[in-house]
């Protein structure tokens, strides 16, 4: 199988000393407390430019949608007829929705024969630079992205079972997607990006969730997976978790932290549970 799952940013959590049974409704959300970090100069240095990359074909095209706050949106759609009424939502990483990103969804539909829709949190743009990315991934305001969000799942309609999965920024969006898709979401799959924690959310979870992580990871740490699972053993949720000897992005072939074999492993436990949960035989 090839690789799939770019990344080439990531996200921190705030003190792990905060009781979860503490967390209230207000408690910052983990997408904020991405782009919140995003602006710090230390982190937006930890990760290399992407090579330059241009897909010599593409199997899906690109699409609008009403976003249910008004304004258009997009999104890189690849479309499958064996499974009509399932879809995955794919969200992007720091360096926006590229042909690297159109790529995944190409082969995340290929291989399960499924229809993949690469939502465009970044509304056309396509940083270039790291300072560029920083302010893209800044600007992605939670209200706003809900609301493209929700315009995805109104798109493809009330019958329709959603898969998630995103890497990094793109991992924190998995989760929030799989919340606001609610009964309509069967699985929902977070590359090492910040998990939800807030309890009063969490009740609201009915898609099972995988989680992929590296030991090694200095931002997304063993102890945030570990209070994350505490979180959602407490809201009595269902959380899978692979933790790999690897750093940050280790799934990513273009970051200097790629590591095949751990990588080819956590991408066969993704395709696999995406499959089980979305009943794609």
């Amino acid at each position: 199988m090839k690789y799939f799952g770019s990344c080439f940013i990531f996200i921190t959590m705030l003190t792990s000393g905060i009781s979860y049974a503490q967390q209230s409704c207000c408690t910052i959300s983990s997408t904020a407390k991405f782009a919140s970090f995003a602006a710090e100069d230390e982190f937006i240095r930890a990760h290399p430019i992407p090579a330059p990359y241009k897909a010599e074909s593409l199997a899906g095209t690109m699409i609008t949608f009403p976003a249910t706050s008004g304004a258009n949106s997009s999104a890189y759609l690849v479309t499958s007829k064996k499974h009509p009424n399932k879809v995955i939502l794919m969200f992007h990483d720091f360096w926006g929705l590229n042909d690297y990103n159109k790529s995944e969804a190409d082969l995340i539909s290929k291989e399960l024969d499924v229809t993949v829709c690469a939502i465009d949190l970044f509304e056309g743009k396509v940083p270039a630079t790291r300072d560029d990315a920083s302010k893209a991934a800044q600007g992605v305001v939670d209200t706003r992205a809900n609301a493209i969000i929700d315009g995805a799942i109104t798109y493809f309609g009330k019958t329709t079972r959603f898969g998630m999965i995103g890497w990094c920024m793109g991992g924190s969006w998995s989760q929030q997607a799989a919340l606001r898709a609610a009964t309509q979401a069967d699985a929902c799959v977070i590359y090492y990006g910040m998990p939800e924690t807030n309890l009063d959310k969490l009740k609201e979870l009915h898609a099972p969730v995988l989680g992929i992580f590296g030991k090694k990871d200095k931002w997304i740490t063993p102890d945030v997976v570990s209070n994350y699972q505490v979180a959602m053993k407490t809201a009595g949720k269902r959380l899978s978790i692979h933790s790999y000897d690897a750093d940050h992005a280790f799934a990513n072939p273009s970051d200097p932290h790629h590591d095949k074999a751990s990588a080819d492993d956590a991408n066969k436990h993704a395709l696999d549970f995406l499959k089980r949960n979305l009943k794609l035989f």
